[in-house]
């Protein structure tokens, strides 16, 4: 059985300066650019990019079209991690980001329910399992669902 003193080079890493600061300003990208279901393109877009400048391939265009699925590793077994992507139709509270880091740039929408804070996380353990890809033993698949809030 796995024990948690094990986990703690994993858990190291994950709280390192370089992955924790990538996970916070990618979610503070996506943050900005909160879209509803199947509307998703510009996160869709983000999303590819990122996976892809980690040397992750990525299927596009599915379920609804704005859906998105990288591949880490090969053969089996594998096991899929599970974002949403969408947005609610929410006005973002004044207060909420006074310095203007991440607020929305699309008026009258909002990632209220932590789907940016999903996406983010998802893209930083992309990140760590891509580097470690070669010791996997199996895939890893990422996908990142569209239209969770009513879809």
């Amino acid at each position: 059985m796995l024990g948690l003193h094990s986990l703690e080079p994993l858990l190291t890493e994950a709280r390192s300066p370089e992955i924790s600061g990538f996970i916070v300003d990618k979610r503070r990208e996506l943050h900005k650019i909160p879209e509803l279901m199947y509307e998703e393109h510009k996160t869709a877009k983000l999303l590819e990019e990122s996976l892809k400048s980690m040397g992750i391939p990525v299927e596009t265009g599915l379920a609804g079209g704005t859906g998105i699925i990288g591949i880490i590793g090969q053969g089996e077994p594998t096991v899929a991690l599970r974002a949403d992507i969408d947005a609610l139709p929410v006005e973002e509270p004044e207060d909420l980001d006074s310095a203007g880091l991440f607020r929305s740039t699309h008026e009258g929408r909002m990632h209220a329910c932590g789907h940016d804070g999903h996406m983010a996380m998802l893209l930083g353990a992309a990140r760590m399992l891509q580097a470690r890809a070669a010791r996997l033993g199996g895939t890893v698949l990422l996908v990142f669902q569209p239209a969770e809030e009513g879809g």
